[in-house]
């Protein structure tokens, strides 16, 4: 029985491993827009994905983020609000699709609300674009959005994309 289970997961090792496009790992700097505009000034974002290549131009796997928009201070005549963080880590699939060192991506999940209290997040979408100057480094834009109640926490990100 122990011999069939190391035959099983070294061929389950295998068939993963020759499919896989590899880890990709990316940080971002995020300009919140629309309904997160106002309350929130500058935002964060650090990606991980996990890709699997169907095809020599298509890849899918699981993804998942740590989004971080700090608050800023609203005035409102005499009265100053100031926002506190918000903070969602996004959990779900990814998409992408290549055209030599150039990829678009889609991104679509649950983004999980952290912060602050009373942050129950929500379906979450993020399309973009990138080019890979190298086999591993790159860059890349996106818009991100997840559904909240009242509206979109939206922002469009840019940064850097690694490939492992």
């Amino acid at each position: 029985m122990k011999k069939l289970f190391i035959v099983a997961a070294f061929t389950l090792f295998g068939i993963t491993a020759s499919n896989a496009q590899g880890v990709h790992l990316g940080a971002n700097a995020a300009i919140p827009v629309g309904d997160a505009d106002g309350g929130y000034g500058f935002g964060l974002a650090l990606d991980f994905s996990y890709l699997f290549a169907v095809n020599d131009v298509f890849h899918v796997g699981p993804s998942t983020s740590v989004l971080h928009y700090f608050g800023k201070e609203e005035d409102f005549g005499p009265i100053t609000i100031e926002n506190d963080d918000a903070t969602f880590i996004p959990i779900g699939g990814e998409a992408r699709f290549w055209l030599e060192q150039f990829f678009f991506n889609a991104h679509l999940g649950y983004g999980i609300g952290v912060a602050p209290d009373g942050n129950d997040g929500g379906f979450y979408y993020r399309p973009g674009v990138g080019y890979m100057f190298t086999e591993s480094v790159g860059a890349a834009a996106s818009y991100s959005g997840i559904t909240v109640d009242g509206g979109t926490f939206s922002s469009v990100n840019f940064g850097a994309t690694f490939r492992f």
